[in-house]
C-alpha cells in the first residue's frame, strides 16, 4: 500500500480554504479511482510551538501503479486541476510507502 501525502502551508484565508476543501475539493478527490481511504489532520500546532502547516491529507492506494492509474484518470485530472487552482502555492505533494 502507498499514500499520497500532501502538506498545506497557512493560506491567506483559512475559512475560504478550509470551504473550497472540503466542498469542492474532496469531492473530486473521492472520486479517484482504486483510492481506499483518505485522512485528512488539520494542524493545531507542533512540539516547538507554532506550526508552518494548516492540513495534512494522506490518500491510501493499494500500489504506486494503482495511484499512478488514478492520477492520470479523467477524475485525478480534475482533482489536480482544482488542487492547482486554489492551493498550487502552498502544497507539497509526496508518495510514502504505507505498509
Amino acid at each position: 500500500m502507498v499514500k499520497l501525502i500532501a502538506l498545506y502551508q497557512k493560506p491567506a484565508d483559512a475559512e475560504a480554504f478550509n470551504n473550497h476543501y472540503r466542498t469542492v475539493h474532496m469531492p473530486l478527490a473521492n472520486k479517484m479511482p482504486g483510492l481506499r481511504r483518505c485522512e485528512l489532520g488539520w494542524v493545531t500546532g507542533s512540539p516547538g510551538g507554532e506550526a508552518r502547516y494548516h492540513l495534512v491529507a494522506e490518500l491510501y492506494f493499494d500500489s504506486l501503479d494503482a495511484l499512478n492509474a488514478a492520477m492520470k484518470s479523467p477524475e485525478g485530472k480534475a482533482a489536480a486541476k482544482d488542487l492547482m487552482s486554489f492551493a498550487g502555492s502552498i502544497v507539497h505533494l509526496m508518495v510514502a510507502d504505507a505498509s
